[in-house]
């Protein structure tokens, strides 16, 4: 019995078609190329017919035109937005009933609320937790998709143009997977010309059956990235790790070591000696005209100019932003506020830590700019009351300090990511870009 093209699973029992109806056409709507084609290459390999689009007003036209069984989205979209996406979707006889499967950065009841006439069948918060995502395709589109259900933990972040990776728990293939892309992104994010890497794996104790696992992981960055193991460093106490990689000819050139200011020294030496004067002198020079990032009216021009995201782009996903900033230098509070307000986005500013931890409890913003060094209440106080507190908000670290101190500063106090002073207005933005805009 021939059946129309769209039928629905009631309609194809009620026809008498007894085979198992399997969804295989998925539209993924994302504003991330890297994510949109780390879905896309997962679900093809599991026999799905995966389509993407790049923005709302692209994800409407192509919603009419592949008419798929299902649809990822992600709620931050530009060119029209997601609400009017769906309203659009909704209006159509043909598009009304497709499932949804939401990402989101964060929504509130009431959003989540206002997602339900549109047939959205589930949310997830980035970032996205990828094995349970996984799961609910398989059980949405009757499909097995293989998922490694192991252990393992992988973040990502970038400082001073050195990417960090920490690794914990256990080498998860498809976190392995996810790694390269997020790299990808970070690279074209900062638009790093001469990037570094430290891989940190810690918490887990590897043996032989994992070294195609530490295998996959190097020759993944190595094919994916284009960093040159030179500039690849391996930290770690794992004398298998350190075995493994220094045994194997392909990988002669990356450096193991068991010590973060080590693996930081010689990153840095390095990029010395690649730059040279030319580096230090733009240094001297980027610093000192840096104090123009506080003109009035000019920022959007220029980081319009240094940036690959349009300014809608920007604006869409910074407006509902609340951002915080605490730090006792008043050019520093003005400079961050500025930044924001221009894409109307409220900033609350502290010139103390003893204000800002009396008040976080109430109205937790999404996102803290956070100095170290203040009279009475310092930066250290506020981050252990955050801890006490269980408050999770991401917070980057302001510090004038060199850069070692920085970063291991940073990562003892479990803060990823950091701002050396003085402050540009494109660097905050890629910051805040790189920490909420993740999707996986």
């Amino acid at each position: 019995m021939n059946l129309p093209a769209q039928a629905s699973p009631a309609e194809r029992r009620v026809l008498g078609y007894q085979t198992p109806l399997r969804m295989n056409r998925v539209l993924i709507i994302d504003e991330s190329p890297f994510f949109r084609e780390y879905l896309r290459l997962k679900l093809s390999g599991s026999g799905v017919d995966a389509a993407a689009a790049i923005n709302a007003l692209d994800g409407i036209a192509k919603i009419r035109s592949t008419l798929p069984d299902l649809i990822i989205m992600d709620y931050h979209l530009t060119r029209q937005g997601a609400m009017e996406l769906l309203r659009q979707k909704q209006e159509s006889p043909s598009t009304a009933k497709i499932p949804l499967i939401v990402i989101a950065r964060q929504l509130d009841q009431k959003k989540i609320i206002d997602l339900l006439p549109y047939n959205v069948k589930k949310v997830f918060t980035k970032p996205v937790k990828t094995e349970a995502l996984f799961s609910t395709l398989s059980e949405m589109l009757g499909l097995p998709i293989e998922i490694d259900r192991s252990p393992g933990v992988v973040e990502v972040h970038v400082n001073d143009d050195i990417i960090f990776v920490e690794i914990t728990l256990g080498l998860n293939r498809d976190k392995l997977d996810l790694l390269w892309f997020k790299i990808r992104e970070l690279l074209e994010l900062y638009q790093i010309k001469i990037p570094k890497l430290i891989v940190m794996i810690s918490g887990f104790t590897l043996g032989f059956a994992d070294g195609p696992n530490i295998q996959k992981l190097l020759d993944g960055i190595l094919q994916s990235s284009q960093i040159e193991q030179k500039n690849i460093r391996i930290l770690t106490r794992d004398e298998f790790v350190r075995a493994f990689i220094t045994e194997q000819k392909q990988y002669e050139d990356i450096e193991v070591v068991s010590s973060l200011q080590y693996a930081l020294e010689g990153l840095i030496e390095n990029i010395d000696t690649l730059r040279g004067k030319e580096k230090q002198a733009a240094l001297i020079e980027e610093r000192v005209l840096s104090a123009e990032d506080t003109q009035p009216g000019t920022m959007e021009l220029r980081f319009d100019q240094e940036s690959k995201f349009s300014l809608d782009e920007i604006k869409e996903f910074i407006r509902d932003l609340h951002i915080t900033v605490v730090d006792d230098d008043e050019i520093i509070r003005e400079l961050v506020t500025a930044v924001f307000t221009e894409f109307s986005a409220p900033v609350r500013a502290y010139s103390n830590g003893a204000e800002f931890i009396s008040s976080i409890e109430e109205d937790p913003p999404d996102l803290i700019f956070l100095d170290l060094m203040m009279p009475k209440v310092d930066g250290f106080a506020v981050l252990r009351d955050m801890q006490e507190k269980n408050i999770t908000t991401p917070v980057i670290i302001l510090s004038a300090v060199t850069q070692k101190e920085a970063v291991i500063r940073a990562f003892q106090l479990g803060t990823k990511s950091y701002l050396i002073k003085p402050l540009k207005a494109a660097d905050i933005f890629k910051k805040t870009l790189e920490i909420l805009r993740v999707n996986f």
